[in-house]
């Protein structure tokens, strides 16, 4: 998949991860429909100009997110989603007075960030089954998802976050054999700690923590740096149906 004339939706746009790939992606050539809640998404697209689209969408709402990938066919088609709208939570299964954790806010997280993962994905994967076959390979689309390591290192008080990336990690490689007769290719990103506005309240001493926890380089990711992987990934047509950990070798404790 090449970026050049090609349109990409990004979602979760508005900051952080997905605002570095808008700006990756058009740098390279591309075109992107930018998705968040956020109004901020609305400078972004204006600040990259006429390869950019602003949209506002709730991942978790069908009807709104197919009139996302609507607008997106209409104004240059699509060609693929790099999918970075989620959310962080943290609470403990019981807490200190050995009472359960409220079910709702486990849902919720589950809801944002599971559900409306696949809710993107289904959505986008019928529009971009109806594209012509392109290329020596006939690939008609690009699929990237992100999960985090703590789909894998969850630590306490990650039980809801953990489940919901461990479930995005878990349905990439079924995903992808099944889009694999559509030439549709499906990838997620797991990140490690990155610098991203979820991690703008976090004290400097728990930053130098976690720094110094990398084993290599020792400080926090960069937006650009997930970027760089996502653009790699769509132009790469031999990365498919796999979860690629962008975390600098931590393994968290």
């Amino acid at each position: 998949m090449q970026l050049t004339e090609r349109t990409f939706l990004i979602t979760g746009a508005a900051s952080g991860l997905g605002a570095a790939t808008a700006e990756r992606l058009v740098a390279g050539g591309a075109r992107v429909v930018l998705c968040d809640l956020s109004e901020a998404v609305d400078a972004l697209a204006e600040r990259l100009g006429g390869a950019a689209l602003a949209c506002r969408g709730d991942v978790t709402d069908g009807d709104a997110m197919q009139a996302v990938v609507d607008r997106a066919l209409g104004w240059g088609g699509l060609h693929g989603v790099i999918h970075c709208a989620g959310v962080v939570s943290v609470a403990k299964l019981l807490d200190r007075d050995g009472k359960p954790t409220d079910l709702d806010a486990f849902a919720r997280t589950v809801h944002i960030n599971l559900v409306g993962t696949f809710n993107v994905l289904r959505l986008v994967a019928a529009a971009m089954a109806r594209n012509e076959p392109e290329g020596e390979d006939g690939e008609r689309g690009v699929i990237i998802d992100t999960a985090s390591i703590a789909a894998f290192d969850g630590q306490v008080g990650q039980a809801a976050y953990s489940a919901s990336k461990a479930g995005v990690a878990g349905m990439t490689l079924p995903l992808a054999r099944e889009l694999s007769r559509y030439g549709i290719r499906v990838m997620t990103i797991a990140p490690g700690v990155f610098e991203t506005p979820m991690m703008a309240g976090i004290p400097d001493e728990a930053v130098a923590a976690l720094s110094a926890a990398v084993p290599f380089p020792k400080r926090l990711g960069r937006a650009t740096e997930f970027a760089a992987l996502a653009e790699q990934i769509v132009t790469n047509a031999m990365l498919n149906g796999e979860t690629i950990r962008l975390d600098g070798g931590i393994r968290m404790q």
